[in-house]
């Protein structure tokens, strides 16, 4: 079932959107680290928190309490 881009199965368990997320923000960081080799380190962190961690922190109260 999915609810406001949250997957849970019948058992209400989140392992499944959990991977998912994992899953995209690997994703998304080697993308970064293949397109910005040569980048200055605060540049690399800037990006690292905007477009990967929000990945990782999208609804981690529900699964995580």
């Amino acid at each position: 079932m999915l609810d406001l881009c949250v997957t849970f199965d019948s058992e209400l368990s989140f392992r499944g959107n959990v991977q998912l997320k994992i899953n995209k923000a690997y994703s998304i960081l080697g993308l970064i680290k293949r397109n910005f080799i040569y980048i200055h380190e605060q540049k690399y962190i800037m990006l690292y928190k905007s477009l990967v961690r929000l990945h990782l922190e999208y609804a981690n109260s529900v699964w995580s309490p």
